[in-house]
């Protein structure tokens, strides 16, 4: 079973889902990219999820977000249903595309590891061996000059929405969101300090390319390969899966959010232990979200995190 997850209004994280078999589904053709695009423009606005940076690589996606409503499994089982059955008809792809690994989630709980993850999700392309810089990457995705000014915007696709139907609109556009913090004041430092560490990271990223001996891809070739093959790059088994960030350089800041996050657990199997020994009355911590969509269970009151 998995751990609990507090899931709180106004809380930044970054997504990561995987394509079955590491599949190139997501092979970065202008189709992909336009369904992409569109799948999440339209469900971020229905869930008020604000989007910071994004990443489609060809056998994943990465996102950084936050999520204003505290309504995070909505908008991830939307956007990616959605995404999942425009691939499988643009790929005349039969069963499941998403592998079966549950979405990565991990919240992002300092300024410095917000910075730290948009720069790791625009670095990705570099890190795989695909580009030099990230953003010679060729599919859906965001520079760091748009961070917090730019929209992102897609007509839609051709397959799979109906046009008929009102909640599919011609055009989905959604504007880029500074995260929680960021004021329009401080907005041009914050791209500088993203770009310092995109650089860095991209630095780090393309010497071990070269330390393995290996060449950049291209955009060209990534873009063309046949989706149906499969990456061959090495990747480690059962990597670990972080529920939290916190950024390099903040002393004590780890210990103090992995209180945070033992101390909601160890309520929320408390609560979970009452009430399946029929106790209705009890009270699960701010945070818990299966328990009160699903069975209407009472939740302590939640503060909104700015």
């Amino acid at each position: 079973m998995s751990q609990p997850r507090s899931i709180v209004p106004g809380a930044t994280y970054l997504l990561t889902r995987r394509v079955l078999r590491r599949h190139l589904l997501l092979r970065p053709d202008a189709a992909i990219t336009q369904l992409v695009l569109y799948s999440l423009a339209v469900s971020a606005r229905r869930f008020g999820i604000q989007v910071h940076a994004l990443c489609a690589m060809s056998t994943h996606l990465h996102l950084v977000i936050t999520d204003i409503k505290g309504e995070l499994p909505l908008f991830l089982q939307l956007f990616h249903r959605l995404v999942a059955l425009g691939t499988k008809v643009l790929r005349a792809w039969e069963g499941p595309m998403w592998g079966p690994e549950p979405t990565s989630v991990v919240h992002l709980m300092t300024p410095e590891a917000v910075v730290e993850k948009i720069a790791y999700t625009l670095a990705n392309p570099v890190a795989a061996g695909l580009v030099r810089r990230g953003r010679d990457w060729p599919g859906a995705k965001v520079l760091v000059d748009d961070l917090g000014r730019g929209t992102l915007r897609a007509q839609r696709p051709a397959v799979y929405f109906n046009p008929a139907n009102p909640r599919w609109p011609d055009e989905a556009t959604l504007p880029l969101a500074l995260p929680p913090g960021v004021t329009p004041d401080t907005a041009d430092s914050f791209r500088r300090a993203v770009g310092a560490e995109l650089e860095r990271q991209e630095a780090l990223a393309y010497a071990e390319v070269q330390q393995r001996g290996y060449d950049v891809l291209g955009a060209e070739r990534a873009r063309n390969v046949s989706p149906y093959e499969r990456a061959t790059s090495r990747e480690p088994l059962r990597d670990r899966n972080p529920t939290f960030a916190v950024g390099r350089g903040q002393p004590g800041a780890w210990e103090r959010a992995a209180t945070t996050v033992r101390a909601f657990r160890a309520a929320y199997r408390d609560a979970l232990v009452r009430w399946r020994l029929g106790v209705r009355d009890v009270v699960f911590p701010a945070g818990t979200w299966c328990m009160r969509v699903l069975h209407a269970a009472s939740i302590e009151t939640c503060v909104l995190i700015v």
